[in-house]
């Protein structure tokens, strides 16, 4: 069987360590968890690609090497039927959870977000598993303060994480990693449960 791993983000340097690449950050640390090798280019897919396998199944980790908006480009090809979408984890930044927090789901609407929406459209389904990362600062309290409007959320989510901000997701990452490992090795129900 083979699975497929997308770590969503922005391609370039100047965008590694923003709000914007959690999704990236997640699937790099199961890539080096699990000994994968290294990243290499595939123009055709535009996206960085590292095969593995963990058992007796293959596990694909991608890594759109375009615009968060035009994504699913890079992962169309991969999904091309039902039970492949089934065996599709996509990882990406989540506004409406705390810095830290990582909720797993499954056969949703985007929420807003360009990258998942661009994958729908590209596979013409949401029954695909998602792993959100948290991003949202709190309040002492632990209410989410998120930026006011658009232009406000767009410069966020694209700024880089401040000091405390990248050790705590650097945290969240290698959680991740670990909650992408149930899914593979438990199956979707059993992950979630374990994640949520």
């Amino acid at each position: 069987m083979q699975y497929l791993i997308v770590g969503l983000g922005n391609p370039g340097e100047e965008y590694e360590n923003t709000r914007h690449n959690a999704g990236r950050m997640v699937v790099e640390a199961f890539r080096k968890k699990n000994d994968f090798p290294e990243w290499t280019a595939d123009k055709s897919l535009k996206a960085l690609v590292s095969k593995g396998s963990r058992g007796k199944d293959k596990v694909v980790l991608l890594m759109p090497d375009n615009f968060m908006n035009v994504s699913g480009k890079s992962v169309a090809p991969f999904v091309k039927n039902a039970k492949d979408a089934e065996r599709t984890i996509v990882v990406y930044d989540d506004l409406d959870l705390p810095l830290g927090g990582m909720k797993m789901s499954f056969n949703r609407s985007s929420g807003g977000h360009k990258g998942v929406e661009s994958i729908i459209k590209a596979i013409k389904t949401k029954a695909f598993a998602r792993l959100r990362v948290g991003i949202c600062p709190t309040t002492p309290t632990g209410k989410p303060r998120k930026p006011k409007g658009e232009e406000a959320f767009l410069d966020f989510i694209v700024g880089p994480f401040k000091k405390a901000e990248l050790d705590e997701i650097k945290k969240t990452a290698k959680k991740g990693a670990e909650a992408l490992g149930y899914f593979l090795e438990d199956g979707r129900e059993i992950a979630t449960g374990k994640v949520n």
